[in-house]
């Protein structure tokens, strides 16, 4: 599953093509599992409006949009064509991809969602296994989406440490709990206690707040590398232009069972923390 560096890099690469532009006519595949609500309200509720910024909460890509007016039913723009009034909110689930192509560009079979924009454009939504998601909603009817958790990369040390005070469960799992923590997956989890120091199955309550500190770092760190580079394409991730990461070329422990660490040369392990592999190196992390 795509976790936050890759979210990240699909939402900024998404933006930067996007913006300004205005959505002008869509397609909807047939299978109900995409759809929050159905493709007909998506359809009325995202045509004819201005896409006004692309970004990332947690897993999840927001895309905010300008209102609808009866004017734009006639070929012209709506008068308030910069305030926010909607959202279209896509989570990639397992497989899913959100890409920016052209409409002469073939379609793949898994594709869910096909968005045509003024500049000629196309935004399509592909998930072969049909785990993502895809919500419209109109602010003036319900509230803007928000992530269940709080922000890794701009958590402050006071907070961080809080998320698991007296926690009896591992830290690998508190890493993973989205209501804790919205983006962290099992990549970057296992990386950055590896970073840190600190092994997954150490209970999350009893690290002291020096740990829980370059825990901290060590996360964000590690996760805005992962953006530089892209993400880590370990599966089916590619970002908006349909181009894999590079940071799974400089995972320290992630899926290196057997192989040496990059620092000490020990066997990396892998163990089940929360029924999810984590793999670490015994003698870095205490």
């Amino acid at each position: 599953m795509p976790e936050l560096p890759e979210v990240e890099t699909i939402a900024r690469g998404v933006d930067a093509r996007v913006r300004g532009d205005w959505i002008v006519d869509l397609w909807f595949g047939s299978h109900r599992e995409p759809f929050k609500n159905s493709p007909g309200q998506q359809a009325r509720g995202l045509r004819e409006r201005r896409v006004l910024a692309v970004h990332r909460t947690g897993k999840h890509i927001v895309m905010e949009l300008s209102s609808q007016s009866e004017t734009a039913a006639r070929g012209e723009r709506p008068a308030l064509a910069n305030v926010t009034a909607a959202q279209w909110i896509v989570h990639l689930g397992m497989t899913g991809r959100l890409l920016v192509t052209t409409p002469e560009a073939p379609v793949e079979k898994h594709t869910h969602a096909r968005l045509t924009l003024a500049s000629g454009r196309e935004l399509r939504f592909v998930d072969p296994r049909r785990f993502g998601r895809l919500e419209f909603r109109d602010l003036g009817k319900s509230n803007g989406f928000a992530g269940p958790g709080a922000e890794p990369l701009t958590i402050e040390p006071e907070e961080f440490a809080e998320l698991f005070r007296g926690r009896k469960l591992a830290i690998k799992a508190a890493l993973l709990n989205q209501t804790l923590l919205a983006g962290v997956g099992n990549i970057y989890a296992d990386e950055s206690l590896f970073r840190a120091g600190i092994r997954p199955r150490r209970r999350a309550g009893r690290l002291t707040r020096v740990e829980l500190e370059k825990l901290r770092q060590a996360l964000r760190e590690v996760l805005e590398h992962a953006i530089r580079l892209g993400g880590s394409s370990v599966s089916d991730y590619v970002d908006a232009e349909g181009v894999r990461g590079f940071f799974q070329l400089e995972h320290c422990v992630y899926q290196r069972t057997g192989e040496p660490c990059r620092k000490c040369g020990s066997a990396i392990k892998r163990i089940v923390v929360a029924g999810r592999s984590t793999h670490y190196c015994a003698n870095c992390q205490r």
